[in-house]
């Protein structure tokens, strides 16, 4: 297989200070004395991270057609750099899965986005040797609300709570299952799932783990040049 570079920015991403969110997907920021409205691609609830006056870096695109030219990737909390783009998540894993940067899948050679397991369902990735195939399903994680630890979700997820069951499914149809939690910051050596924020998805993930569904947690190397996989993180059960 070939191997592929890691996550860079396409572009020299821009310093700015963070002033707002609003309708979900807008957020502005300060560059200059000037304010310029950026579009949020995270759906998440982003807890703790929305704090006016903290640094946000934006990347500008080159598609002029685009109605807003700049996205929001990192904001900053407590001098952590944390990535936002929830668009880069499945980047930065197949990047990782092609390199061999995951141990407990590197024995899998071959790497499929995005395949369909049935009418309700596709997952982020298919990965398979000659023998063996398994589903993965990623998660982006930026939640953290304690020292030393991550959490997953930053808001209730009936869609999460499905890919649970779903992968429980696949289990059950032969398949091997993995859910792989990608914290996209560095300050965090444990995680655990926010059963207080959402009761269901860790009600399904315990379940999930019972039925042998596989879970994976690593944390990122966030800077304003590229994002990448950086250690494995401990799950807490």
């Amino acid at each position: 297989m070939i191997l592929i570079l890691l996550m860079k920015f396409d572009t020299h991403l821009i310093k700015t200070k963070f002033i707002k969110r609003y309708k979900r997907f807008f957020v502005d920021v300060m560059l200059n004395d000037e304010i310029l409205t950026a579009h949020c691609p995270n759906s998440g609830s982003m807890m703790g991270l929305l704090n006016e006056g903290e640094y946000a870096w934006i990347s500008e695109s080159k598609n002029t057609e685009r109605k807003l030219k700049y996205t929001l990737e990192i904001l900053e909390h407590d001098k952590e750099k944390v990535g936002v783009n929830t668009h880069l998540t499945n980047r930065i894993v197949e990047e990782a899965l092609i390199n061999k940067k995951i141990k407990e899948l590197e024995k899998f050679d071959q790497v499929k986005r995005e395949v369909k397991f049935n009418d309700n369902t596709r997952f982020d990735f298919l990965i398979s040797n000659k023998n063996e195939k398994a589903f993965v399903e990623v998660k982006n994680v930026t939640l953290k609300r304690e020292i030393d630890y991550a959490e997953f979700p930053d808001a209730p997820t009936t869609r999460g709570q499905k890919h649970l069951l779903e992968l429980i499914n696949a289990k059950e149809k032969k398949y091997q299952a993995y859910l792989i939690f990608l914290i996209q910051r560095e300050d965090c050596n444990f995680f655990k799932i926010s059963k207080d924020i959402d009761k269901k998805y860790y009600e399904n993930f315990i379940k999930a783990k019972k039925k042998g569904v596989k879970f994976l947690c690593y944390s990122s190397k966030v800077t304003d040049k590229e994002i990448i996989l950086n250690k494995k993180i401990e799950i807490k059960y």
